[in-house]
């Protein structure tokens, strides 16, 4: 279940991004690279905006 009617995120998805934020803004203040922890946040919010595509065109089917 979505945390709001406007972002696809549940509560745990949506904790893990913020986690992920937060180093990714750590590790750029230290001059490091962020390119994965990138990637993994584009592929959580990819998986639950897929989750909530399908779950409105089952919506739509009834």
């Amino acid at each position: 279940m979505p945390v709001s009617k406007h972002d696809p995120h549940n509560a745990r998805e949506l904790f893990q991004v913020l986690r992920l934020g937060v180093q990714i803004q750590r590790r750029q203040a230290a001059g490091k690279p962020t390119k994965a922890l990138e990637n993994q946040v584009a592929r959580i919010r990819e998986k639950a905006q897929a989750r909530e595509d399908a779950a409105a065109k089952a919506r739509a089917k009834k």
